[in-house]
């Protein structure tokens, strides 16, 4: 099954500041970003990092957005593309909004959505995996899901699996992604490793700690020669 998510509508301004300069926007709280497409010159704009941050957790890179430009009548409807991230912080350094054509079909991946419980998760009869995590489906932006969903109830055993070729979607949705490519999959419990225990310190032995030399009778003896030289009297 897919889901759509809802147009939403997002203001932007053109942008003057380019190149190196643009940190000094980035310090104000405002994120630079370029519309570019197949049939439109790119365009340098910005918008307030506030305000995109709540809509990109939205739809992330498949719900189409109303991009609304200062000072052109129209909207324009985009996609959220290539957003670049602080290593950091996390804060919303540069955006690429990519215009498309309502008519067109556009090409992206979608993530993929596990619904359900899988028996054999359960019943501890194996674990699950999840080996792809979204799929590239082509669809017309106006159909594109907002996820995928997969239902993992029917995973009673080891080995069953969900294949791409196993999911249902929207008409007027294709999925690109090899259909022998596996989704998700139960496979048994991995092995703890067995753990060897530390080697037993020498007895009498601390760790961490050097024995004490223990002198020789000959050491001994020298040493008593010394102590008995340097008490006897010396001539004057």
């Amino acid at each position: 099954m897919t889901a759509k998510k809802e147009q939403i509508k997002l203001a932007v301004e053109k942008r003057k500041i380019t190149g190196r300069k643009v940190k000094t926007l980035r310090r104000q709280g405002i994120v630079p970003a370029n519309i570019y497409g197949k049939k439109n010159k790119s365009l340098a704009v910005q918008l307030e990092a506030k305000l995109f941050l709540p809509v990109f957790k939205e739809v992330g890179e498949t719900g189409l957005i109303e991009l609304k430009v200062a000072n052109e009548k129209e909207t324009r409807p985009v996609l959220i593309h290539n957003v670049q991230f602080h290593p950091v912080d996390e804060t919303p350094l540069h955006v690429d909004f990519y215009q498309v054509d309502l008519k067109e079909k556009v090409v992206t991946k979608v993530p993929v959505e596990l619904i359900g419980e899988a028996p054999a998760v359960k019943e501890k009869i194996g674990i699950l995996i999840q080996p792809l995590s979204e799929v590239e489906v082509e669809a017309l932006p106006t159909d594109l899901p907002e996820k995928i969903e997969v239902d993992i109830s029917s995973l009673k055993t080891l080995n069953d699996a969900v294949m791409v070729e196993n999911v249902k979607v929207s008409e007027g949705v294709k999925i690109l992604t090899d259909g022998k490519e596996i989704l998700v999959k139960v496979e048994p419990p991995a092995k703890e490793e067995e753990v060897a225990p530390p080697p037993a310190a020498e007895e009498g032995v601390v760790e961490g700690e050097a024995q004490e030399a223990v002198p020789t009778e000959e050491e001994k003896a020298t040493e008593e020669e010394k102590i008995k030289s340097s008490q006897e009297p010396k001539a004057e």
